[in-house]
């Protein structure tokens, strides 16, 4: 990589992939700082405090939002990014985060639950749209049918658990962890948004963006120059342009023309699956309410802010690990080891947890399956089912393939994050066993039907599948 591209790799990654990861573990550790401001707000205003029913659903909706939000900022980012180009559609969507910084910073002085919440769905549409949304490309890899490009690495995953992991500092006691800073907490968010803001007009439009979509060849070729660091850019001109034919006379196939299509029917079902499990795995779960988890399974409270924080360090180097090695070992069993590892692991919780009271060692079971599933997720589910979709398609039905994968990725986010302390509440220790039915589950279901794809063609892929 040229210095150039790494630098706008990097940035574009920490401006959207951290932040992503952020907020996923953002509301972790201040949940009991939060659901006091909303018991005291509400007594405020009405007379009298919310019942633990009630709060629990008021929460559970501020965690939830933001996957809401992300859904949005999804289905929304295509125009976004074929109006204004890559760095036009983060620019203008990081202002949403100053937005919903100010909701989230200013909501305890003026003593508004609503404005966490309006917040937390602002930052899910930012997220959307910078993330999942694939607005966030490299400038190289391939391009699909709106115009932008789909990352290549796993670049993503990496900030995704350092995101994860500077939450988790952050929410020590001894930095904004106590009840006066929770809001700061939350509104940490604008920083690496601003940053990007600031320094992404300091590197050029994406190359294929411009050729592509605008036909500036000119501006194509100077941003070429830039990224790859050499004068001679014509071979890569060339093969541009020859993608921008092909795509002109390409029809695109709509999600309803997907769904219809039984030439791909199998590819489209791997797709859901892989997609929607990679959610309902229990990881939400795990991301959202670990400080709960810890302290369910008999953590004193004052280590379990240091316990997250010690996952959240062994999830980057798990990442890393997945990182660098599923080219070599291959995608689908990378994807197979981390599902059986996450089903274990979410029995192991099942079990600790109901002999704890008999064995108190069990405590720390609880904590190495949490580990566990950490583990598996990073180094498997967590960036295979984003390149797989681009590989099981040709490229009239990726675009269509990518919003089915990434609106089935938003919505049962949502589920988990919203239906597991009632979940929680009603089947006690016996929860994990619904996440351990669908890990495994899922890697029975690879196991069966879906092939490797590396190094392997579209049409090489579609005649295993036939």
């Amino acid at each position: 990589l040229t210095f150039p591209l790494l630098s706008v790799t990097l940035l574009v990654s920490f401006g959207s992939s951290m932040l992503y990861g952020y907020n996923l573990a953002v509301v972790n550790s201040p949940a009991e700082h939060i659901k006091a401001f909303y018991n005291a707000t509400w007594s405020q205003r009405y007379g009298h405090g919310l019942a633990p029913g009630p709060l629990t659903l008021l929460y559970a909706l501020t965690v939830s939002i933001f996957a809401l939000g992300g859904l949005l900022g999804s289905l929304l980012v295509g125009v976004l990014v074929k109006r204004y180009g890559r760095n036009g559609a983060l620019s203008r969507s990081a202002l949403l985060v100053l937005l919903a910084s100010g909701f989230m910073g200013f909501s305890r002085e003026l003593g508004s639950p609503e404005m966490v919440i309006i917040g937390r769905s602002i930052t899910g549409l930012y997220s959307g749209g910078c993330f999942l949304g694939c607005a966030q490309p490299l400038p190289h890899g391939s391009v699909d049918g709106e115009g932008f490009v789909f990352p290549t690495g796993s670049v993503e995953g990496i900030f995704i658990c350092l995101g994860v992991f500077s939450a988790q500092v952050l929410g020590l006691p001894e930095l904004l962890g106590k009840d006066r800073f929770w809001p700061l907490f939350l509104s940490v968010v604008v920083v690496p948004a601003s940053l990007q803001l600031l320094l992404l007009h300091c590197f050029p439009e994406s190359p294929r963006y411009l050729l592509i979509e605008r036909n500036d060849i000119c501006g194509a070729t100077k941003a070429l120059h830039r990224f790859l660091g050499t004068p001679d850019v014509q071979d890569v001109i060339k093969e541009m342009r020859e993608e921008q034919r092909s795509l002109s006379s390409m029809e695109m196939v709509s999600v309803w023309q997907l769904l219809r299509d039984r030439s791909v029917r199998w590819q489209t079902l791997s797709v859901v699956v892989v997609n929607a499990g990679m959610q309902l795995s229990g990881i939400d779960a795990i991301w959202f309410y670990t400080n709960t988890i810890f302290e369910n399974a008999g953590i004193p409270v004052s280590q379990i802010p240091y316990t997250t924080m010690g996952t959240g360090a062994i999830e980057v180097v798990a990442g890393l690990i997945g990182c660098f090695t599923i080219e070599r070992v291959g995608r689908r069993p990378l994807i197979i080891t981390g599902f059986c590892a996450m089903g274990v692991c979410s029995a192991g919780i099942t079990i600790s947890l109901l002999l704890q009271a008999a064995l108190p060692w069990m405590r720390y079971v609880s904590v190495a399956c949490v580990v566990g599933i950490i583990a598996g997720f990073c180094m498997g589910p967590a960036g295979v089912p984003f390149l797989m979709t681009a590989e099981l398609f040709m490229q009239s039905h990726r675009p269509a393939a990518y919003i089915v994968g990434g609106s089935l990725n938003w919505l049962c986010n949502f589920t988990i994050g919203f239906i597991f302390p009632f979940l929680q509440m009603s089947a006690g220790a016996f929860c994990y066993l619904v996440f351990c039915g669908v890990c495994l589950l899922v890697a029975l279901y690879v196991y069966l039907v879906i092939p490797e794809t590396k190094n392997k063609t579209f049409m090489e892929i579609s005649h295993i599948f036939a």
